[in-house]
């Protein structure tokens, strides 16, 4: 996700270069996957997470240098790398690293104690207990989303294909591929009527019901009838997971969409690298349901990677190439929130669970954040990755509920071709967890538009 492209130089790209690559950030490192380069503005090097007080970003006393993410301050925060709770267990762990050489880490889902990893191997990976359980193979270009509904896993695909998988009754280890989206059927049927080919690039037609480019993300509806898919073709396709048909091509934006997710009463929303976050809302028309614009959340320079919706459907998160997370409420209309500024580099990936938000970055670290109405507060500073964070996926830790403690096991995969398993908690840091050298905790920083952001203390920051 690497090199920088100013976003007034797209007029100088050709549509399918454009098109061809994901949204850019700027880095110093010398990082070497071109699939991974990420769609920005300049302003995603100008701004810091840390520009909120111009006049102190030096100096002994200053935030920067009082900040946990400075190695190098002679400050309390540099000493311990452990948090410990009362009972001496760290807070927010490490518990254990998933490494197999076979290349970068691009989709990750869990279901119960299974996890899937895709990766640009075109392999699909099975986890359980840190171990590896099964896999198949998808023979369809890099795997860049997963998704799982019951017994069927989705995967999407760089070549624009979705692969349908189910898992076999006799052996839950065994993975057979169930079909493709679209079927080839429906390809033949469509493929007669001229009408149903549109143009996806100049002097190029496609079949509506097929993507001309990448699928970037894929979402469940609500009431897992629907499977939507986000493309770098620009659109979204809904397909009925009952049948396997594409009922409806939506034109949803002007440069590659790279996250689609579903709230709740048939609302969708969808992030793009134009720089803009909308809201679709799915309706019945005679026997088939159409979706129509609502509202537009946001328009920016800078593309949007990534998006999230907290399990009540109350707070919608949008991760941009800037480093931001802007977010926003149902009960006001989707009115904005605030913004959440954790991040020196790009936000590549989000998740929500319970009361917590996560953003993981092309800074190559995890924020925990806990939500208190609008207010959010950065808990934790998650660390060990060696390369950008790229896709995160959440499961309850129903142990550690059953015994009082609201509990997250987190997954994160990067560009290091690692997966990392931590233990999140949700309980008050303040009251429930004391640093190794009883340091005072950071002030806070001031609120941004409606909403706030507080700096926590980071609970781990451990390499494995």
């Amino acid at each position: 996700m690497f090199g920088e492209t100013n976003k007034k130089d797209k007029k100088n790209l050709p549509p399918s270069e454009f098109m061809q690559s994901e949204p850019r950030v700027s880095t110093t490192e010398a990082l070497t996957d071109d699939e991974y380069t990420m769609r920005s503005s300049s302003a995603a090097s100008a701004m810091s997470p840390y520009d909120y007080e111009q006049g102190r970003l030096s100096g002994e006393g200053s935030p920067m240098m009082m900040s946990p993410w400075n190695q190098t301050a002679s400050t309390p925060f540099a000493k311990p790398q452990w948090s410990l709770n009362d009972q001496g267990i760290p807070q927010n762990a490490l518990i254990g690293s998933i490494v197999r050489e076979e290349g970068h880490i691009y989709s990750l889902a869990a279901t119960g104690d299974l996890l899937y990893t895709g990766s640009d191997s075109k392999n699909i990976r099975v986890w359980k207990d840190l171990q590896e359980y099964c896999g198949f193979k998808s023979n369809s270009g890099l795997v860049k989303a997963i998704i799982i509904s019951g017994q069927k896993i989705f995967t999407g695909h760089q070549d624009g294909k979705i692969r349908v998988w189910k898992v076999s009754p006799k052996n839950p280890s065994v993975h057979k591929r169930a079909g493709t989206l679209p079927t080839l059927k429906d390809i033949f049927k469509s493929s007669i009527k001229p009408s149903n080919y549109v143009e996806v690039r100049r002097r190029k037609t496609a079949l509506w019901i097929k993507h001309s480019d990448a699928v970037s993300c894929l979402s469940l509806s609500d009431d897992k009838v629907y499977l939507y898919s986000a493309s770098w073709d620009r659109t979204i396709k809904v397909w009925r997971i009952a049948d396997s048909k594409c009922i409806e091509s939506i034109g949803a934006h002007d440069d590659a969409v790279n996250a689609v997710v579903c709230g709740d009463d048939g609302v969708v929303f969808s992030g793009s690298a134009d720089g803009t976050v909308k809201v679709w809302r799915r309706e019945a028309r005679g026997k088939g349901t159409k979706h129509a614009p609502v509202q537009t959340l946001l328009k920016q320079e800078c593309a949007v990677t990534a998006l999230a919706v907290n399990p009540t459907g109350s707070m919608v998160y949008c991760g941009a190439s800037d480093g931001l997370v802007n977010f926003w409420e149902r009960e006001k209309q989707y009115a904005h929130g605030g913004v959440l500024k954790g991040h020196k580099l790009a936000v590549l990936c989000l998740a929500a669970a319970g009361n917590l938000v996560f953003s993981g970055s092309a800074d190559k670290t995890i924020c925990v954040w806990k939500r208190d109405g609008v207010i959010h507060t950065c808990m934790s500073v998650l660390t060990g990755h060696d390369g950008p964070v790229k896709c995160l996926a959440v499961e309850e830790d129903r142990e550690a509920v059953a015994k009082g403690d609201r509990r997250w096991i987190v997954y994160s995969g990067s560009l290091d071709k690692s997966v990392k398993v931590w233990s999140v908690s949700e309980m008050n840091q303040g009251t429930h967890q004391r640093m190794a050298s009883d340091a005072d905790s950071l002030p806070s920083l001031p609120s941004e538009s409606d909403g706030s952001f507080s700096s926590g203390r980071p609970s781990y920051n451990r390499k494995n």
